[in-house]
């Protein structure tokens, strides 16, 4: 005969693991929000790269003194100086040939010259061509450069506005697929100091407008439109992107392991972006037509892009951090065995010290009450400090990080807990 006890239990057994069961299962909706948070986080991580673009180019046609600075610093290369060295000396030639110089000459002389001229007109040629290149040379080498070059650059600070809307006027012109620079005024200094070398038929050349190219590229009336319309969205599109991300993180079920994969994909796209300008600017380099200065197109690409590559490493090193930090604050076994490792060693160390003699008195018990709402707050001052700083490089947001990290250790040095006898550091 079969035992009623046992049959009840064990259909009380399957009742229980069946309400377990369903417990553990996540509801729809759960998985609805779950989705979303994905889906968000992954939307964040697509928006980085182009939130980092908009307010790199909003920065550069907005802020005139941003653009100086990131021009100016091309006075002082080398491949910049020479490349506008042998422009503005070609220029002046075509207004100085050899012929020009029997104005100098006595009438009653010229047909000498003349004669003189037949057999050494390419040698004298030559000779005038290095005569002038070196007084351009002594220009382009001199204060005076750097002057005029911050000026003409302060004037035509919207070169990037007239690159994104095709428009032209004033000392920066753009025309189809290139953005060239007037360098009128620096012509006028080489005829100057040409006139007072001696050569008094250089006050003759006329007001002269040369080109020097910026940025030559098949690309920029294609990108035109994008670029207008991320700087149009400069300011809104990365605070859309850090709200995509919050909502993201919010909605996800376990938000801690949200907020390390968000961080980390918010990293990687920027990552990305700056992978893509190293190809970017190997594949515009390549395309240059052959009489373009490789290494002044290098240099000047180099400094168009010098901060969107610093918003880059900023961008990566604030998503690396927020990962670690949420990290070791989760309930994982390495992040607890971390800030066990870290608890035992200030542990130690104030141990050593009560032993010298060091008592933390009533500021350890104060640091001990408190210590989350001051951890929690140097956590906000952190994070106040990189929203106001105008331009945070990445290594303002490693030393930000840093000086986080040495408060925290501060407050845990600080950390008194109850029943720590002086000398003996409490069981973290």
């Amino acid at each position: 005969m079969a035992d009623p006890t046992g049959s009840t239990e064990v259909e009380e057994l399957r009742r229980r693991l069946a309400l377990l069961e369903e417990r553990q299962a996540p509801p729809r909706r759960h998985r609805v929000r779950s989705a979303f948070a994905v889906l968000l986080v992954l939307l964040a991580a697509v928006l980085t790269p182009l939130s980092v673009v908009a307010a790199w180019t909003r920065a550069e046609v907005g802020d005139t003194d941003r653009y100086v600075a990131t021009m100016a610093p091309l006075a002082e290369d080398p491949a910049i100086r020479a490349a506008v060295t042998d422009r503005v000396t070609a220029e002046v030639m075509k207004y100085l040939p050899v012929d020009t110089l029997l104005e100098q000459v006595a009438p009653a002389d010229r047909p000498l010259l003349d004669k003189a001229l037949g057999a050494l007109g390419s040698t004298l040629t030559n000779g005038l061509t290095g005569f002038v290149h070196g007084q351009v040379e002594k220009v382009v080498d001199s204060d005076a450069f750097a002057t005029v070059w911050v000026t003409v650059n302060r004037n035509a600070h919207a070169a990037v506005d007239r690159l994104l809307t095709g428009e032209g006027g004033g000392a920066v012109e753009v025309q189809g697929d290139t953005v060239t620079l007037d360098l009128a005024p620096l012509i006028d200094q080489v005829k100057s100091r040409l006139v007072a070398q001696g050569l008094g038929v250089a006050s003759k050349i006329p007001e002269v407008h040369t080109d020097y190219v910026l940025v030559q590229s098949d690309a920029i009336p294609k990108a035109r439109t994008a670029f207008r319309l991320l700087d149009l969205a400069g300011f809104w599109l990365p605070v859309l992107t850090v709200l995509i991300a919050a909502g993201g993180v919010l909605l996800a079920g376990r938000r801690r392991r949200a907020l390390v994969t968000a961080a980390l994909l918010v990293a990687g796209g920027a990552a990305l972006l700056g992978l893509g300008l190293a190809v970017g600017r190997a594949f515009y380099l390549d395309r240059l037509p052959a009489g373009v200065s490789q290494g002044a197109a290098a240099a000047v690409f180099d400094a168009l892009v010098h901060y969107l590559r610093t918003t880059v490493r900023a961008v990566v090193a604030l998503g690396v951090l927020v990962a670690l930090g949420a990290w070791l604050t989760g309930a994982g076994r390495w992040a607890g065995t971390v800030r066990r490792l870290w608890a035992a060693g200030f542990g130690a160390v104030r141990t050593t010290a009560a032993r010298a003699g060091l008592r933390l008195g009533p500021v350890g018990r104060f640091v001990h009450r408190y210590k989350a709402w001051l951890g929690w707050t140097g956590v906000a001052a952190a994070a106040l400090v990189l929203v106001f700083w105008s331009y945070p490089t990445g290594m303002v947001v490693f030393w930000t990080g840093f000086a986080l990290l040495g408060g925290l250790a501060v407050l845990e040095l600080l950390d008194e807990r109850p029943g720590e006898r002086p000398g003996e550091a409490a069981a973290p």
